[in-house]
């Protein structure tokens, strides 16, 4: 291990021994760059806490060297084993471009170009990441200057997690600024290359809305999503085993339990609206319950605890054992008031052997809280609830203030990761392995919503988030869509957009749903607060 870390940084025959409080002081005092501190600390955590790496006065001198500023901003971050080349483009000012990366195993992958922007090739790329699972990924950056002479900058570091993605992410795409809804779709992406081929655009059926798709544990044969037509039938389409049907029931956001047998959803009475100043727009949801959609019998049923008639609910979401629903609640207000209105989290147990359903349980109240309570996502492993807060109301994309936490499900302790901004984060998910997430953010530029990741580690620390990566390293500069519902698949849809149109267009394809007896409504008996010291304020 002394030999690899000697090369990429020239270390001379004099080594001197550092430890973390040397470390802290030199944090303290300026005098590490913030790439290189990354570097060492990196280090530690990959070789483990007996590591004791040494550096010399070439290091030290390399810290007062400024670091080289990359677009997208690849520094500093753990990737997947199994992610599509981090294309970027070097900010400096040169002739001539110089770029090396390597690791423990493998060769060393270099590329040289006269325009900063920098691509690597796609199967070197993948030989070298797949080989060093676990390991550093060093890049060493050079640039010719306008004197002749090349200019060596401090190595980037990165890690190169053990643990891979989901091969497949899905999303929609759409422009921010819309009144009618053109050139809408959902696309997948292969994330092992660049690949990007849709699943349905809207120009298959008039131009009409397709959203909040969400598949059955990751598979990309069984899936659903919500569209809305020119008429007032707003159905949900369906695809079971790559078989789609469907259904003429307006269903909201969307939740399979685990089973595959029944899928809750929101009902909801929405209103958007426009602001002068700020985001552009709002949404106020003025009535909202959660149902419950069984497959086997075709049947809806509205059951009491979770669509009760003096609580709006909504956002539904599974626990991976399919023991809890877990959803957002808040009191019923009026339009005018839509800035007071703030939702709790919620949570209720549910036996589906029995089809019984057990009392609402307040998680996070919003008066604890001070903010509002949306979109619950329970990691695979079941260790961790994620949702957003925002300062107020029921759709977290349209909140500059919203913003990413976490609570434990072992302690209900609530935490606020460090992959938030000053813009907004919303539409998030877990891979399989409850090792990554993924989130829309709009913090490059505070209008578009772009998919970051962020790798989540053993201990539950989240790290750095890094940008989807493009083949163009300046795709984003020019793309004008927003990325929304990035949802993680294990594999690609192979049913096509043929097949799904038709099943929209086409009658003979329509199922229409009937309602069963539900158990009377009653009034909420939830809590209306929890302990405060719990949550920051």
């Amino acid at each position: 291990m002394k030999t690899f870390l000697v090369a990429p940084f020239r270390f001379c025959a004099a080594r001197a021994t550092v430890r973390r409080s040397q470390l802290r002081r030199w944090l303290s005092s300026g005098r590490l760059s913030g790439v290189l501190l990354l570097t060492v600390a990196g280090m530690w955590s990959a070789f483990g806490q007996g590591a004791q790496p040494a550096v010399t006065n070439a290091i030290l001198a390399a810290a007062d060297r400024p670091s080289p500023r990359l677009s997208p901003d690849y520094t500093g971050i753990v990737l997947p084993p199994n992610i599509a080349p981090l294309n970027f483009r070097i900010e400096e000012p040169g002739s001539r471009y110089r770029v090396t990366l390597r690791s423990t195993q493998g060769d060393v992958l270099r590329v040289e170009s006269r325009k900063p922007t920098i691509r690597f090739p796609l199967k070197p790329w993948q030989r070298l990441v797949r080989a060093n699972a676990g390991e550093p990924l060093i890049c060493e950056i050079s640039v010719l200057e306008s004197s002749g002479q090349w200019r060596s900058f401090p190595s980037v570091t990165n890690l190169i997690a053990r643990e891979p993605i989901d091969r497949t992410l899905t999303y929609r795409l759409l422009k921010p600024l819309y009144s009618v809804y053109e050139n809408v779709g959902i696309y997948q992406r292969d994330l092992e290359s660049f690949e990007q081929r849709p699943v349905l655009e809207n120009r298959h059926f008039n131009r009409g809305c397709l959203n909040c798709h969400i598949s059955l544990e990751r598979r990309p044969d069984t899936f659903a999503f919500h569209i809305r037509t020119a008429t007032n039938v707003h159905p949900m389409i369906l695809v079971r085993s790559n078989v789609p049907c469907r259904v003429d029931k307006t269903m909201g956001y969307l939740a399979w339990h685990p089973s595959g047998q029944l899928i809750a959803y929101s009902g909801n009475k929405l209103s958007l609206f426009y602001h002068t100043r700020g985001e552009t727009r709002d949404v106020f949801d003025a009535r909202s319950d959660l149902g419950i959609y069984r497959l086997d019998s075709n049947t809806f049923s509205n059951p009491a605890p979770i669509a009760q008639t003096n609580r709006n609910e909504t956002w539904p979401a599974w626990s991976p054992d399919g023991r809890y629903l877990y959803f957002s609640s808040a009191a019923p207000l009026s339009v005018e008031e839509f800035r007071q209105v703030r939702y709790d989290l919620m949570r209720v147990s549910y036996d589906l052997a029995t089809d019984r359903w057990g009392q609402p349980e307040l998680l996070l109240a919003a008066s604890a809280s001070g903010g509002s309570a949306t979109q619950p996502k329970v990691s695979p492993d079941g260790r961790y609830l994620l949702f957003c807060i925002s300062r107020y109301g029921n759709f977290p994309v349209y909140q500059a203030s919203s913003d990413l936490y976490v609570m434990d499900l072992a302690t209900l302790q609530l935490i606020r990761p460090n992959i938030n901004s000053e813009r907004t984060e919303s539409w998030h998910c877990w891979s399989g392995n409850s090792r990554w997430v993924v989130f829309s953010s709009k913090r490059l530029d505070g209008l578009f919503s772009r998919p970051f990741f962020s790798y989540v580690d053993a201990q539950g620390n989240f790290h750095k988030p890094f940008l989807l990566p493009q083949a163009d390293p300046e795709f984003y500069e020019s793309f004008l869509k927003n990325f929304n519902v990035p949802e993680l698949l294990s594999g690609s849809v192979s049913v096509s957009e043929r097949t799904l149109a038709e099943t929209i267009n086409c009658p003979s394809r329509k199922v229409v749903p009937s309602q069963v007896a539900s158990e009377a409504r009653q009034p909420s008996t939830a809590p209306e607060s929890t302990d405060p010291a719990r949550y920051p304020q």
